[in-house]
C-alpha cells in the first residue's frame, strides 16, 4: 500500500498469546452432573477440565441451536433501584438450581451441556424471572449467553394449560437467525410437557391458517402481517422479546415494523431487548420502546471477542483480493469459514470464480429464497458446505460451531456513500467464529487508502491490535495460521 499508512496498525508480525485451559473438573455433586439424557449431547467426561466442559456449553446443532461461549466478561449493571440492592438474595447467582426454575427446563440446560449460568446470566435471569415482571435492555458478545437468557425466561413466563395460544413472541432480523432461535426453545424446552412453538417466518404459515402455538419465532413484517390477517392471535401475549435489536430498531423499516407489532400487543407484560452491539443512539429509542428497563452490557475493552486473532493482508486491487482467497482456500476449509462482502453480485462472481477455479463454495443472499437458504445454511451446519460466501444477511446471530475463518474480503462500511466503518457490523462479522471460546480467525482485506483507514478507526475503536499477514511470503503466512488454528485456544487481539 501507500507510505502514507496510518501507523495505528502493527506493521511487524506479533503472534497472539496461547491460554491455557483451566485446572479442575466440574463437581460431580450437583444435581446437574447427575441428570443424564439419551437425547442430549454427550456430557464431557469427568476428567476434562472446567474450562472445556464449558467450552462444549449449548452444542445443539443436531436441533440447529445457537450455543453458549466461556464468557469471563466483566459486566456493568444499570438497574432499577430496587434490584439495584447488592443484598438481595435475586441480585446475582452462580447455579442455575438457585433460580427455582422448572425442573424439565434445568433438566433441557443439563442435557445441553450448561453447568452454570455465563457472567451475563447470572446477572441478568435474576431480574428477568422476577415478579413482576421487569423490562431489559441487554447487551453482550455473541456466544456469551444472551439467547438462552430470554429462553429461560419465555419458558418459565408461559402458562402450559392452553397450547395453542400465542403467549410469547421472538423477534428476529433474519429468517435464518429465526430459525435459529427455534432450535435453542426446541433445545433447552425438549424435557418440558405441552411446550408448542411455531416459526413466523416467510413461507411458513399458509395463507388462511392459524398460528397456534404458545411461543412463536418470527420476522418483524411476516409477524405484523399475520396479526393484521387475524392469522395470529396477540391478545394474551406476556413477552416481547427482539434479539439483535440495535439493527431491528436502527434499519429503516424493520423499527416502523417492530414498533406496529409491538403496538398490536396490548397485553405484553415484558419486553426484552438482547444484542452484542448499542449504539448510544440507538439506547435512546431502546428505552423509548422498552420503558423503565433494567440495562446489561459488557465494558467497551471486553466488546471483541477475545478467541478470535484479528488479522489483514495488504491487497493489489481487486484481482489481489480474489488472489490472496483463491490462495487461502486450503486453510478455510480446515473447518468451515465464511467470507462477507458488500454486494450481492460480488457474492456470486467470487462463488463463480472460484468454482471454475477448482474450489467448493456456496454463495448465500438475501435474492435467494428463502427455502433454498434454509437448506444451504443446514448444509453449512453439517459440514457439506465448508465454505459460504454471503453479505451482512448472515452477519448477525448466526451460529456454526465449525466456523473457525472469517475473512472480510470487503471492509464493513456504512454511510449515504459507504464513507464511515462500521464497527458494529465488523463486530458481528467476526464473532461468528471463536464460539465458545474456541480458536478464530478474522482476516480482513485492504486494498486502498480508504478501507485501509477504515479498518485501521475499527481497531482503534475497539481498541484491537490488528496483525499484518505477509504477502510476499505465501509459507509462513501459511503458517502463521496454520499455529492459530492448531492452538488449543486463541488469543486476544486487544491492548493492554
Amino acid at each position: 500500500m501507500a507510505e502514507d499508512k496510518p501507523s495505528s496498525l502493527a506493521d511487524r508480525i506479533t503472534m497472539p498469546a496461547v491460554t491455557p485451559a483451566a485446572e479442575g473438573t466440574p463437581s460431580s455433586t450437583r444435581w446437574a452432573d447427575e441428570v443424564a439424557s439419551p437425547t442430549g449431547p454427550v456430557a464431557p467426561k469427568e476428567s476434562e477440565s472446567s474450562l472445556e466442559a464449558a467450552q462444549m456449553d449449548g452444542q445443539v446443532e443436531p436441533l440447529n441451536g445457537s450455543g453458549l461461549q466461556d464468557g469471563q466478561y466483566e459486566v456493568e449493571v444499570k438497574l432499577s433501584d430496587i434490584q439495584g440492592d447488592e443484598n438481595s438474595p435475586l441480585f446475582s447467582v452462580n447455579s442455575f438450581e438457585q433460580l427455582g426454575i422448572n425442573e424439565q427446563i434445568l433438566k433441557g440446560l443439563y442435557a445441553m451441556n450448561f453447568r452454570k449460568p455465563s457472567k451475563i446470566q447470572e446477572k441478568a435471569l435474576p431480574i428477568l424471572l422476577r415478579d413482576p415482571p421487569q423490562n431489559m435492555i441487554a447487551q453482550s458478545q455473541s456466544g456469551t449467553g444472551k439467547t438462552a437468557a430470554f429462553v429461560i425466561t419465555i419458558l418459565s413466563r408461559i402458562d402450559y394449560s392452553n397450547p395453542r395460544q400465542p403467549q410469547a413472541l421472538v423477534i428476529a432480523p433474519s429468517r435464518e437467525l429465526a430459525r435459529q432461535i427455534e432450535g435453542v426453545i426446541r433445545s433447552i424446552g425438549q424435557f418440558v410437557e405441552g411446550l408448542t412453538i411455531q416459526a413466523a417466518v416467510p413461507g411458513a404459515v399458509e395463507r388462511g391458517a392459524k398460528v397456534q402455538a404458545m411461543v412463536v419465532v418470527g420476522t418483524p413484517g411476516t409477524v405484523m402481517d399475520l396479526i393484521k390477517r387475524r392469522q395470529f392471535d396477540a391478545s394474551q401475549m406476556k413477552v416481547l422479546c427482539l434479539d439483535e435489536a440495535d439493527n431491528m430498531l436502527d434499519q429503516q423499516g424493520l423499527g416502523d415494523q417492530c414498533a406496529r407489532v409491538k403496538g398490536m400487543l396490548p397485553g405484553v407484560q415484558q419486553t426484552l431487548l438482547f444484542s452484542a452491539t448499542f449504539p448510544d443512539a440507538v439506547v435512546r429509542y431502546a428505552e423509548q420502546f422498552s420503558p423503565n428497563a433494567n440495562q446489561i452490557k459488557l465494558k467497551r475493552d471486553e466488546l471483541t471477542v477475545k478467541g478470535i486473532s484479528q488479522m489483514y493482508m495488504d491487497c493489489t486491487g481487486d484481482e489481489g483480493k480474489y488472489n490472496f482467497l483463491s490462495q487461502l482456500y486450503g486453510a478455510m476449509t480446515v473447518g468451515s469459514s465464511i467470507i462477507f462482502v458488500k454486494r450481492r453480485t460480488t457474492a456470486d462472481e467470487i462463488a463463480n470464480r472460484l468454482t471454475n477455479d477448482g474450489h467448493r463454495v456456496v454463495a448465500v443472499h438475501g435474492a435467494f429464497d428463502g427455502t433454498e437458504r434454509d437448506r444451504i445454511l443446514e448444509e453449512f451446519r453439517v459440514g457439506k458446505i465448508k465454505v459460504l460466501i454471503t453479505t451482512n444477511v448472515l452477519a448477525r446471530g448466526i451460529d456454526v460451531q465449525s466456523v473457525n475463518m472469517v475473512i472480510n474480503y470487503d471492509v464493513p462500511m456504512m454511510g449515504r456513500n459507504d464513507d464511515q466503518p462500521d464497527a458494529e457490523t465488523y463486530l458481528h462479522r467476526i464473532g461468528r467464529t471463536g464460539r465458545f471460546g474456541r480458536v478464530g480467525v478474522s482476516i480482513s482485506f485492504v486494498f486502498d487508502r480508504k478501507s485501509f483507514q477504515a479498518l485501521s478507526k475499527i481497531g482503534e475503536y475497539y481498541g484491537i491490535d490488528l496483525v499484518r499477514l505477509p504477502t510476499d511470503d505465501w509459507d509462513e503466512t501459511e503458517n502463521i495460521i496454520k499455529q492459530i488454528t492448531k492452538s488449543s485456544r486463541a488469543g486476544t487481539n486487544l491492548k493492554a
